[in-house]
C-alpha cells in the first residue's frame, strides 16, 4: 500500500489527507499545533460568489466531503454582504472537531503537536520527515501543506510584529517549509507598495463585548454593516491594499465596519486600532479575540510558495506535491480544499505509477490552478491575489462563463469532462 505523509493540517492538508485515503493509501497527517484547520479556525466564509461553483464542481468530482461538512455546520446560509452573494458562514467553534472526527472515521492517522524540523532525502526524493522529537516519519510520497505565514520573525519583518494569531507560533513553533528544506527556491508574494506578503484579512471580536442589539442583528441575519465616520473611512481606505483577501478590498469595507457571525464576530478588516473601533456606535466596549493584537496588525502570508505544475507536483522534486497557499497566491478555504484534494489524489497516482490528473480548463477549479501558475511567472501577477469569490480570478470566471449557481449545469460540466466522482475512486 502507498504511504502518503501530509505535513500541515490546515484546510489544504486535511483535504489532501482525506483525498489520499479515499484513493487507497495509508495516510499520516502531521500538524504542529493542537488543532487542525489553521486559519480555518477563524475563517468561516464559504460559497460566496464563485466559491459556490467551485464547491459544487468538487462535490460532482467526488471530492466534496469537506464542503458538505461546512454546509452541516453553517450558522447562516444564502446571506449577502458588500460585494458577495449566496454566502454560508460555518461555526468556527464546531468546525475543527467535526473535521477531526471525520478524518479519524475515514482512517487518516492524525498527529497533532508534531512539528517537522528536518527531512531525509536522496537526490530529489524525500524519504522521511523528522519531527522535533527526533522521530522519523517515512513515506513513499509527501504533500507540503505547511502554508506561507509565520514564523514570528516574518510577521515582524514584513508586518507590524507578532499579533498572537490563531497559529500560536510562540507556543508551537513557526512554520517549517518541507519544500524549503528540500532546497526548492520558493516565491514570495508582493504588495503594490513594493513590500512582501499580505496581511491576513480579518479579526475576531468577542461577541459579549458588543451592543446586545448589534449581536441580535448578527445572530438573526448573519451580517451587520455599521457606517463609520467619514474621516475614519478615509483612513481605512488606505489599508485595503495590504489585505490578502483582495475580494474584500472594496470601498464598502472602508466606509463601514462589516461584521459576520461565525459563532464569534468576524471583523472584515486586517486590523483596526481599538480606540477607532470603540468610537463606532455599538462597538464602544469591543475587545479582540484573535489576533489578540488586532488593533495593530495581523499575520503576514504568502512568503513561501512553491513552484509547481498543474498536477500540483513541486518542480525539481520527485515525490513532493503541494497545496493551499504553498501552491500559489490562492486565497481561501475553498481554494485550499480544492488544491489539497488534487494534491492528495495525485500523490497516490504517483506512487502507483498512474498518469497524474490535471483538472481541465472547462472547470473553474482546473482553470484557476492553471491561471494562477501562469500569472505567478510575472512580476505583476505576484502582486495579485486570486480567489473564486472576487477580485481578479472571479472576473476571469465570469468572462469565461464558468460562474454559475445552477447545480445541474455544474454536474453536467463535470460529466462532460469524464470526471464524475473521480476523487471518490481508489487508484488501482
Amino acid at each position: 500500500m502507498a504511504k502518503v505523509v501530509v505535513v500541515g493540517g490546515g484546510w489544504a492538508g486535511c483535504a489532501a489527507a482525506l483525498s489520499a485515503k479515499k484513493a487507497g493509501a495509508e495516510v499520516v497527517l502531521l500538524e504542529k499545533t493542537d488543532c487542525l484547520l489553521g486559519t480555518g479556525l477563524v475563517g468561516g466564509i464559504m460559497r460566496n460568489n464563485g466559491r459556490f461553483t467551485a464547491a459544487e464542481e468538487m462535490i460532482a468530482l467526488g471530492g466534496g466531503d469537506l464542503f458538505q461538512l461546512t454546509d452541516k455546520t453553517s450558522r447562516h446560509v444564502n446571506i449577502e454582504f458588500p460585494g458577495h452573494k449566496h454566502a454560508s458562514l460555518y461555526d468556527v467553534a464546531l468546525m475543527e472537531p467535526t473535521v477531526a472526527r471525520y478524518l479519524a472515521e475515514k482512517g487518516v492517522e492524525v498527529w497533532t503537536v508534531s512539528r517537522a524540523r528536518k527531512i531525509k532525502m536522496t537526490g530529489q526524493k524525500i524519504e522521511a520527515v523528522q519531527l522535533e522529537t527526533g522521530q522519523l516519519i517515512e513515506g513513499d510520497v509527501f504533500v507540503d501543506a505547511t502554508g506561507t505565514l509565520g514564523p514570528q520573525g516574518n510577521c515582524r519583518k514584513y508586518g507590524n510584529g507578532c499579533a498572537m494569531c490563531i497559529l500560536r507560533c510562540p507556543s508551537f513553533g513557526g512554520r517549517v517549509s518541507i519544500a524549503g528544506l528540500a532546497g526548492v527556491k520558493e516565491m514570495m508574494g508582493r504588495r503594490p507598495d513594493g513590500g512582501y506578503g499580505a496581511m491576513s484579512g480579518s479579526c475576531k471580536i468577542n461577541k459579549d463585548s458588543l451592543d446586545p442589539g448589534l449581536v441580535a442583528e448578527l445572530e438573526r441575519t448573519g451580517v451587520a454593516v455599521v457606517p463609520v465616520p467619514k474621516e475614519l473611512a478615509e483612513q481605512k481606505s488606505k489599508l485595503l491594499g495590504i489585505k490578502s483577501c483582495q475580494q474584500y478590498a472594496l470601498k464598502e469595507f472602508a466606509d463601514n465596519v462589516v461584521l459576520l457571525d461565525t459563532g464569534h464576530v468576524k471583523l472584515m478588516s486586517p486590523f483596526y486600532p481599538l480606540a477607532d473601533l470603540r468610537s463606532i456606535p455599538g462597538l464602544e466596549n469591543a475587545r479582540y479575540e484573535d489576533p489578540y493584537a488586532g488593533g495593530m496588525g495581523n499575520s503576514i502570508r504568502y512568503l513561501a510558495m512553491s513552484p509547481r505544475d498543474d498536477f500540483l507536483k513541486v518542480e525539481g522534486m520527485d515525490n513532493l506535491f503541494c497545496c493551499g497557499e504553498k501552491a500559489g497566491l490562492l486565497v481561501g478555504h475553498t481554494e485550499a480544499i480544492t488544491t489539497g484534494t488534487l494534491a492528495g489524489h495525485n500523490a497516490v497516482r504517483y506512487v502507483m505509477s498512474k498518469p497524474l490528473l490535471e483538472l481541465p480548463l472547462s472547470l473553474a477549479v482546473g482553470d484557476a490552478i492553471a491561471y494562477v501558475r501562469e500569472q505567478m511567472q510575472t512580476e505583476e501577477g505576484l502582486m495579485q491575489k486570486y480567489t473564486f469569490s472576487g477580485s481578479v480570478y472571479f472576473e476571469q470566471m465570469k468572462e469565461l462563463g464558468l460562474y454559475t449557481t445552477d447545480v445541474n449545469a455544474i454536474r453536467e460540466r463535470v460529466k462532460e469532462a469524464g470526471l464524475s466522482d473521480v476523487f471518490a475512486q481508489q487508484v488501482l
